[in-house]
């Protein structure tokens, strides 16, 4: 007779409602400061890899964590069409300021990483350091409008929506107008930033969403002097192996280390 292996249980999500009415889903640990905030890209969740290494890394070190779903993604109420950057942005500020407290080392993944920056900006008194994974500020209009064949925007003009295949899921990358037009109210890559905090950011050379040269633009537009890049030569958008993992517990750990 075989023995059955017992799968381990997966926690169901916390929930959070906001003044608007949308259900946020998150899940949190407990623990020393500083807080470790992941905030994940375009069209994820909070169940890919790089969160739950994370949470495994907090957990390991006793450390407060928080992970969550925007709205329109993952666990949370609302649908993806209807969301843009300040929506997006809105959520990560709402569950920030109601299930944390005291320092934050904020970690962002591709949007994300657009996400942290605009979080540290409104928040600068809370913020100990920051991790950009592939960090992509002003995608909306820098890598989509400007990229978008004439076609694609007089598609998005006259219908208000483009399904741009993506080469991570077999569900189309849906691009509103919405967005296109709200993430040009938050554009950061046009002046410095005064973001003083210790900045760390990893990017793959390979990536064929982001390009790595936007790590620099963003080193060189932060007002801190505390910034270092790691290049993986043969790394790709998701930075998802187990050695790209390791580097990504690794720079986590030593921000934690330095702010505690």
């Amino acid at each position: 007779m075989t023995e059955q292996t017992q799968q381990p249980e997966v926690p169901s999500p916390l929930y959070a409602e906001k003044p608007d009415g949308a259900r946020l889903a998150y899940h949190k640990l407990d623990g020393l400061g500083p807080t470790i905030v992941f905030l994940g890209g375009f069209m994820s969740d909070m169940t890919g890899t790089k969160a739950m290494a994370l949470e495994e890394l907090a957990r390991a070190r006793g450390q407060a964590f928080l992970r969550l779903d925007y709205q329109g993604h993952g666990r949370s109420s609302g649908k993806f069409e209807d969301g843009s950057i300040g929506l997006w942005l809105s959520d990560a500020l709402y569950l920030i300021d109601s299930v944390t407290e005291g320092p934050l080392v904020l970690v962002g993944s591709s949007m994300g990483g657009w996400i942290m920056l605009l979080t540290a900006l409104q928040r600068p008194e809370r913020i100990a350091g920051l991790v950009g994974i592939a960090p992509a500020p002003d995608f909306t209009e820098d890598l989509m409008w400007a990229g978008f064949s004439d076609e694609i925007r007089q598609t998005l003009e006259r219908d208000g929506v483009y399904y741009e295949p993506s080469e991570y899921s077999d569900e189309p990358y849906t691009i509103t107008m919405k967005l296109i037009e709200d993430g040009r109210n938050h554009l950061l890559m046009r002046e410095t930033m005064p973001i003083a905090t210790p900045v760390r950011l990893l990017h793959g050379m390979r990536d064929e969403s982001v390009p790595y040269e936007l790590s620099l633009k963003i080193a060189d537009n932060v007002a801190s002097e505390d910034v270092q890049i790691r290049f993986v030569k043969d790394g790709d958008h998701r930075l998802s192996t187990d050695r790209d993992i390791a580097i990504l517990k690794d720079t986590v750990a030593a921000l934690c280390d330095s702010a505690a």
